[in-house]
């Protein structure tokens, strides 16, 4: 019972993760400059560099990309109201 349970759980996270690196290959060679303007004529070094960033969160880039947003709409203290 135990051994299937953690079998289901390494299967799933081997899902996600090949999963997330297929699309992080897809969104650096061409997504990532519709989500940071500044990313556009970055160099291959770069793109290498986010690409296991890009991997481990991969769900939340998707979203940015069919929405279709140009700049981060995250909001914190920083990007808000906030002091000073």
């Amino acid at each position: 019972m135990f051994e299937t349970l953690v079998k289901a759980i390494v299967g799933a996270l081997e899902l996600y993760s090949a999963l997330g690196f297929l699309f992080a290959i897809a969104f650096v060679a061409c997504g990532v400059q519709r989500l940071d303007l500044q990313a556009e004529g970055t160099s291959f070094g770069f793109r290498l560099l986010i690409l296991p960033g890009v991997a481990a969160f991969w769900p939340m880039f998707l979203h940015g990309w069919i929405r279709g947003l140009v700049e981060p709409q995250r909001r914190n203290f920083h990007r808000g109201k906030g002091g000073a």
